[in-house]
């Protein structure tokens, strides 16, 4: 039997946020999988909505790797999962290279250059042109010599406004003896739509395809593509392990999967099935039941607060989802857990009544940023595990809690730097849920 190709792999980062990784790593994409080469994805760090964009461009699962939430076996498994049957892996990172955060997780603080430190691949660098020419080589100096592990392949730069400015800083980088491999020049007609938790889901923009394609023919225009695919590496870290992330919620499992509910980790599904479970999927949005041979309910996370007054008058699904929650474990994270409380009050103030398995009530009216990673422990026995079980996961919301109810905590937590958060979430009887979404257990 063949063995199964394994890609070698590069990472698309850059200084700061902003600065045009996923405009790069989009294109990269589309352009090489144009050129009929097998291109797959990662995403560095917890980011739900980057990896169904990678799936777009390249038809392959992209899953999430994180050096703060996952342990060694865990992460060097979905490395080398992603990259079955590819011959080229790219890996986009988070925020700058090498932002972390200040507590030390299962390997690490979460910075993508902890990935680039242990897979070997290669980084290439996008840098922010605009307002700078020769001064952009004594930053890519500073990003090369940072870290002794990390390694800068290549520079593409992004928002150059003529030919002599990337000539000046194409040069000034060049003498450096690193790369320049492209130059992308302003485009902001092919700039993606965003909304409050970042880019607009891939299934909601309108024309995805044809903005795919545009920005594999700009990449392939401006960027040296066989340079670039030179760059890449074997991973040097090992095959990990093929143990889910968290254990299954139940044997069939029922997922809400609509525009309402769509924050769910690729890695975790492809854990649960591994694990034999089977994954039935239903529309809250469009009235629907959990699927009734199901024994556990996952609401995961998403826009339960663009849909609430939609979510208030399906009477089918909140009455089906009550009635399952009298049988079944029933588990809600960020939209979920809103969806399971009393009342979800939207943008306009207007308060829309939820399904009423837990007492939380949430405003999305009242807004304020709940962001970070957090590590956390289990305050009883249930399907996420025994009491104490540690779990490490994410918050990124801008609802408030009005509310709570007599629920019981769901969870004791702490933030990445230990501050104490108290506990969280609410559980009764058979519902449970909070704002965090779960990555992996600690």
């Amino acid at each position: 039997m063949a063995e199964r190709a394994t890609a070698r792999g590069l990472i698309v980062a850059a200084p700061a946020s902003g600065t045009g990784k996923t405009t790069l790593t989009l294109g990269l994409l589309a352009a090489l999988r144009a050129r009929g080469v097998a291109v797959g994805a990662v995403k560095s760090g917890p980011d739900y909505i980057d990896p169904a964009f990678h799936r777009a461009a390249t038809g392959r699962p992209s899953v999430n790797l994180d050096t703060w939430a996952m342990g060694p076996d865990l992460l060097d498994g979905l490395a080398a999962r992603a990259a079955e049957g590819a011959e080229l892996l790219v890996c986009e990172a988070l925020m700058g290279l090498f932002d972390g955060v200040a507590g030390i997780g299962a390997t690490g603080t979460g910075s993508t250059a902890e990935i680039a430190a242990r897979t070997g691949w290669p980084v290439l660098l996008v840098v922010n042109a605009k307002g700078q020419s020769q001064s952009a080589a004594a930053l890519v100096k500073g990003f090369a010599t940072y870290r002794d592990d990390v390694t800068i392949g290549g520079v593409v730069l992004n928002n150059v406004g003529s030919l002599r400015h990337t000539a000046l800083a194409g040069s000034a980088i060049e003498a450096l003896g690193i790369p320049l491999l492209g130059a992308l020049p302003r485009a902001p007609d092919l700039t993606l739509p965003e909304r409050h938790l970042g880019l607009v889901q891939a299934d909601e923009t309108e024309g995805l395809a044809d903005r795919l394609a545009a920005l594999g023919r700009f990449v392939a225009e401006h960027v040296d593509l066989d340079r670039v695919a030179a760059l890449a590496r074997p991973s040097q870290a090992g095959p990990g392990s093929a143990a889910p992330a968290l254990a299954p919620l139940g044997q069939r499992v029922a997922i809400a999967r609509d525009a309402a509910f769509t924050f769910v980790y690729p890695h975790l599904m492809e854990g649960w099935r591994a694990a034999g479970a089977e994954l039935r999927f239903f529309s809250p949005l469009a009235d629907e039941p959990p699927p009734e041979d199901s024994d556990a309910v996952y609401l995961p996370g998403g826009y339960p607060e663009l849909h609430a007054g939609r979510l208030a008058a399906n009477g089918r699904f909140r009455e089906a989802l009550r009635a399952a929650a009298e049988r079944m474990p029933v588990y809600g994270e960020c939209g979920g857990y809103m969806v399971m409380g009393e009342t979800l009050e939207d943008a306009d103030g207007v308060t829309h009544p939820m399904t009423g398995l837990l007492g939380v009530r949430t405003s999305f009216a009242r807004r304020r940023l709940h962001l970070g990673y957090r590590r956390a422990e289990l305050t009883a026995d249930g399907p996420l595990g025994p009491a104490g079980t540690p779990l490490m996961g994410h918050e990124f919301h801008y609802a408030s809690t009005l509310a709570r109810g007599d629920d019981a905590p769901l969870l004791t937590a702490r933030t990445a730097d230990g501050s104490d958060l108290g506990g969280l979430g609410g559980r009764r009887g058979l519902a449970l849920g909070s704002f965090v979404h779960l990555i992996a257990k600690g």
